[in-house]
């Protein structure tokens, strides 16, 4: 499942507002800022707020998300940005919103005037339902269900698609040779503008002095030009990084062209290419290509749910797709992208998906498919045999002699039988460290040698001079070498306050006069 805390933007926010999350987009320069919305599909923003990009109604940066109420309920289908930083929607009615940077009327208003809060993006639209967006650094465009697309903004390369340079203050069909023709997927680079068609062909333009648009030349084009070199090949999907393309094929291929100064286009080389060359990979058919114009960035996702990635990786220039070990290529670019960010709205899955670790947890102590309870101090544990069999050596015995439904414990307390089962569903303890000794003496009884050393690093974290030698105890009953170790050199180091403790006072005579031996050969004594 997506975890949209692996963006650094989300990282204050509490876990049970994070487990809200339906959708997110993270930009920014630096990955500075974000807009999410909740299962109650409620918008927020939070960040920097540059240029008003967080719809907010002001320019005050916020590090606690703040509710964008224009958009709450409206439903968010697409979502696009630019570098201004500018921000796009559609909603499910085919609605298109715009706020932030307009330096360039990239909001589509007519107007340069940046747009502190989202405006209903009209003119030429009004009886359109858009269901695509996509912006490149201050430009957008939009598809609609018709298949047509709609461009408006900077085009001092032009990217608007409208046969010149001069800024397009509205949106405006680009027509020329898509006249006629349906697109169903559209990208934007930097500086340029890729679209698909029903029929798998694909037309680019704009910007091209990399040969981001795959014409073979390197010459700038004002309306949109098929790509000659994908002549028979049926493309379903195109992603634009800052000046480089990908294209996903019917059959599962890739193809790339463009700037490759990082190995964007994961050819195994640096070289720019002007013409759509085959990405060759040893895995099997790939079905989503990923880019962002923000970055050089390249990943791509495999039938059966593999992760590859290319190009600039944290500063490192990757110029074959190299095998991660992540599910999602939006992982790629929260891990590996600089800037981090995200190179389409991220879609969360609910509570109604659960891993199998998330199943477990949630089952643990559940009577109502439970088959074995544990009695200690009176209070009932409800587990399931099958998983203690699978977890547990000492269960697997135990449980294969009997069949017994309930079961009573008397040597150990209910508070760390408790946590003892729970580790085994969880994979984790929560408790404090007087009370993980308690686990400690388990662990050790019943051989788990992985819990005994979680139990030793809690204990660990949480020693401190007033039960450093009640630790200390423990860890020499329960033959713990590495926490005596670092419980005695810690008392050692703290001294004065420590035998200043009452639990050195009440400590036993033996452990003491071996405490202070060990101590004396350690200088501890010393002048």
């Amino acid at each position: 499942m997506l975890d949209v805390g692996k963006w650094p933007v989300f990282a204050l926010l509490p876990p049970d507002e994070l487990r809200l999350i339906r959708q997110a987009c993270v930009f920014g320069s630096l990955g500075n800022e974000a807009i999410y919305v909740t299962v109650n599909d409620e918008v927020f923003a939070l960040g920097t707020n540059c240029s008003g990009c967080l719809g907010l109604g002001d320019v005050q940066s916020t590090i606690e998300p703040r509710k964008v109420d224009v958009l709450c309920g409206k439903k968010i289908v697409s979502l696009s940005y630019g570098t201004g930083p500018h921000v796009v929607i559609a909603t499910v009615d085919g609605d298109v919103y715009a706020w932030g940077h307009n330096g360039y009327s990239q909001l589509g208003n007519g107007t340069t005037n940046h747009g502190l809060t989202p405006a209903h993006v009209s003119t030429n639209l009004l009886n359109k339902k858009v269901v695509e967006v996509a912006c490149g650094s201050h430009h957008t465009i939009a598809r609609t269900t018709e298949g047509e697309v709609f461009a408006w903004g900077y085009n001092n390369s032009g990217q608007v698609g409208s046969g010149s340079t001069a800024n397009q203050p509205t949106p405006r069909r680009v027509s020329s040779c898509l006249q006629s023709k349906v697109v169903v997927n559209i990208a934007c680079g930097q500086l340029c503008s890729m679209a698909v068609l029903d029929s798998g062909e694909t037309y680019g333009w704009g910007y091209n002095c990399n040969g981001q648009l795959g014409l073979g030349n390197n010459g700038n084009q004002h309306t949109p030009c098929r790509i000659a070199a994908l002549q028979g090949i049926t493309i379903v999907q195109i992603a634009c990084g800052y000046a480089h393309t990908l294209a996903l094929t019917e059959e599962g291929f890739i193809y790339a062209w463009g700037a490759n100064s990082y190995g964007q286009l994961g050819t195994g080389n640096k070289s720019n290419q002007a013409v759509p060359v085959l990405v060759h990979m040893e895995k099997e058919r790939l079905v989503e290509v990923a880019a962002c114009h923000t970055s050089h960035t390249s990943a791509a996702k495999t039938q059966t749910g593999q992760v590859l990635m290319w190009g600039q990786c944290r500063g490192q220039a990757v110029a074959s797709p190299h095998l991660t070990h992540f599910s999602s290529t939006d992982d790629v670019f929260a891990c590996f992208a600089t800037p981090a960010v995200t190179w389409h709205l991220l879609s969360v899955d609910g509570d109604d998906f659960l891993t199998v670790a998330q199943s477990l947890k949630k089952e643990f102590d559940s009577p109502e498919i439970s088959d074995l309870k544990f009695l200690v101090d009176g209070k009932s544990i409800h587990v399931h045999k099958a998983l203690l069999k699978i977890r547990c050596e000492h269960f697997r015995a135990l449980l294969n002699e009997t069949d017994e439904e309930s079961i009573e414990i008397h040597q150990f307390s209910y508070l760390v039988y408790r946590a003892f089962l729970e580790y085994l569903y969880t994979d984790t303890i929560n408790l404090p460290p007087e009370d993980a000794v308690g686990l400690l003496d388990l662990a050790t009884f019943y051989r788990e040698t992985r819990l005994k050393r979680l139990c030793q690093e809690t204990i660990k974290r949480g020693i401190s001079e007033e039960n450093a030698i009640t630790l200390l105890s423990a860890a020499v009953k329960y033959e713990a070498q590495d926490l005596e170790d670092f419980c005695f050199k810690f008392s050692v180091n703290h001294l004065t306050a420590v035998t200043q403790s009452q639990a050195f006072v009440d400590m036993d005579h033996d452990l003491l006069k071996n405490f202070i031996s060990k101590a004396s050969r350690y200088g501890a004594f010393k002048n």
